[in-house]
């Protein structure tokens, strides 16, 4: 990883804009940069773009879109940036989470209208943190047929993507500007373009153990869901050139099933389902969020829990193909009452009966949860009840380089550098310092609204 002063003469190959990484993020900015008429060649360290997006469920938040509209839901970007900071306990930046917020219906639009892909609400399942159902996902409910549909459109729209390309070296003016990155490719070729501007969509830092064990140590031991090229290659780059970074603690997690490594939905849990220790107690009120669980999940005995639920719980699973694969693995276990469960799991009994009956009392207001959970308004697990193990894993990171409402990457002083972008995994994000500040949805959506307001702004860099 170089930084290099200026080339002395102009590269071979050019573009006005080049972007590092072909996720969301990176194919939503050359999206926009071409519709702003710059050319943009788009640089993938793998054979097949994948990126972190193609690893979600594709559930992309939008406030105030016409398909909340046909659906009767009342949502706007004030209600939203609302549940951002709400969620975050207001330790984010406020105009950047509003900016995201405002944008973030728009750009749903803006990629079904303009660029063919297919979106549909999900409005059977409102997720923790979220005051309106808001969240936009694919048809099979996936983030890799997102993926695919965001390729798609970008080659039709002109934009040149280079695969299996590394890229190692920049080059830069003293005060900052890029004029240029290097390349390497799978062959070992070494290849340079000079550029008009730069983003980066190179992901985060998720895949660098020895980074996570400084910055986030609770999830060192934590299983790693990511994509393997986020190993923090942008913060190096924009530290070298003197960039700000913010939030550096930050993170998404999840539960996964022990084993297997599978992600195992939270519609579970939000339908009623509730988690126990390897003691067979609850821990935890489990609605808090599912990322902050991961860490509380890996603090119990054994670093795991145990996920248990019933048919009414699995219903919505089941329009997930992820949890298809979990099912699959042979990882849940069925069983036709609490001894038999007892018996499949390995939990003490007379703890699970406790746990179960204690469960009850919550859900009938009978008493209230002392982890403060609201079970009201979820039905009483009735058997065969289902259980899995699970573990806490990291999915991605949150912190990054710090960017302005452009996505335009600033340095300690909040003057921004002059060609240089970041959005996705590379820039900070909306989740404030920890686990704890992530909404659901806060990854994706930052990627595309971030990727799209990059894209458009380096473009007009690049072009004047």
């Amino acid at each position: 990883m170089t930084v290099r002063t200026a080339l002395q003469s102009e590269p071979e190959a050019r573009a006005d804009v080049v972007i590092v990484g072909a996720g969301a993020a990176g194919l939503c900015a050359a999206l926009s940069a071409r519709e702003a008429g710059a050319s943009v060649v788009v640089i993938e360290r793998d054979a097949e773009p994948r990126g972190n997006t193609a690893l979600t469920l594709g559930m992309l938040p939008g406030a105030g879109t016409r398909f909340q509209r046909e659906k009767g839901i009342e949502d706007s970007p004030d209600m939203y940036v609302a549940d951002i900071l709400a969620k975050a306990k207001g330790k984010t930046d406020e105009s950047l989470a509003r900016k995201i917020a405002e944008e973030s219906g728009p750009a749903v639009e803006w990629l079904v209208d303009s660029h063919g892909l297919h979106f549909e609400l999900l409005d059977d399942i409102l997720y923790p943190g979220h005051s309106r159902h808001r969240y936009h996902v694919p048809k099979s409910r996936t983030g890799l047929e997102m993926e695919q549909g965001l390729l798609r459109a970008a080659l039709s729209a002109g934009a040149t993507l280079i695969t299996s390309a590394t890229v190692d070296t920049h080059f830069a003016e003293p005060e900052g500007r890029i004029t240029a990155i290097g390349y390497t490719t799978a062959d070992g070729q070494q290849n340079i373009v000079g550029c008009g501007a730069l983003v980066l969509a190179s992901g985060g830092y998720g895949a660098d153990p020895s980074v996570i064990a400084a910055l986030i140590p609770s999830m060192s031991d934590a299983v790693y869901c990511g994509h393997g090229g986020s190993k923090g290659d942008a913060i190096r780059w924009g530290d070298a050139l003197g960039a700000a970074t913010a939030d550096l603690g930050s993170y998404q997690g999840h539960c996964v099933a022990n084993g297997p490594a599978l992600p195992v939905t939270w519609a579970i849990v939000i339908r009623g389902g509730f988690q126990v220790n390897k003691e067979g107690r609850r821990f935890s009120n489990e609605m808090s969020g599912y990322s902050e669980q991961a860490s509380t999940v890996l603090g119990q005995p054994g670093g795991t829990a145990w996920t248990i639920y019933d048919k009414h719980c699995e219903e919505a699973a089941l329009t997930f193909q992820d949890y298809h694969r979990v099912l699959d693995s042979g990882a849940v276990v069925t069983a036709d009452g609490i001894a038999s469960l007892s018996q499949a799991t390995g939990l003490p009994f007379d703890n699970l009966e406790a746990s179960f009956s204690e469960v009850a009392s919550y859900v009938t207001g009978k008493t209230d949860d002392p982890f403060g959970r609201d079970f009201t308004g979820v039905a009483q697990l009735t058997p065969p009840f289902r259980a899995v193990e699970v573990k806490g894993a990291l999915f991605h990171t949150q912190g990054g380089l710090k960017v302005d409402e452009t996505g335009r990457v600033v340095r300690a002083d909040g003057s921004p550098l002059p060609n240089l972008y970041a959005a996705g995994g590379a820039a900070r994000g909306i989740s404030g310092p920890s686990s704890w500040g992530y909404l659901g949805g806060n990854g994706l959506v930052t990627a595309v609204v971030l990727g799209r307001l990059a894209g458009n702004s380096a473009a007009k860099i690049a072009l004047t």
